[in-house]
Order: C-alpha cells, then structure tokens, then sequence
C-alpha cells in the first residue's frame, strides 16, 4: 500500500485509534519487514470497534499474525509515550 494511503487508513473514527496507529505509521512502518507491513495492511482493514478491544482493553486476537502486528504496535507505542 503507498504511504499516503496507509496515512489515510490509520486515521479512525476514534481518537484513541488515531494517536496509536497514525504515528506508527509515521515513525514505524517503513523500518517493518514485508511480512509485517504487510501484517498492518491488513490490521487496518479491521473494524474500529475490534481495533480498540484490541489495544485499549485485555483482548488479543485469535489470529497469531494479527497478535504479532498488535503486540508490535502496543511495544511501539509504550517505548514512545512519556512517563
């Protein structure tokens, strides 16, 4: 996916998913290997509700490539976030 497409797509309808997925996108994504930018191609396809249960709450996803892409961004976000 072009990155300005992938900027497009991370940006959500909840503000929560918006401060999460938008600066990985800006910072993380180019440094992925293809497998999983690839992985986060297709966790944005995901529904917004799914999205937050998956970072805002306790659930993990069924699928081992969207655990893995989700896990990723949680590390990402926390290394990034001040204390």
């Amino acid at each position: 996916m072009h990155k300005n497409r992938l900027v497009w797509a991370a940006r959500r309808g909840m503000l929560e998913l918006d401060l999460l997925l938008g600066p990985f996108v800006e910072t993380q994504y180019d440094g992925l290997c293809s497998d999983d930018q690839l992985r986060f191609e297709v966790l944005l396809e995901r529904e917004d509700q799914t999205l937050y249960r998956w970072f805002l709450t306790d659930e993990v996803p069924e699928d081992p490539n969207m655990q893995r892409i989700v896990q990723i961004v949680r590390r990402s976000h926390a290394s990034s976030s001040p204390l």
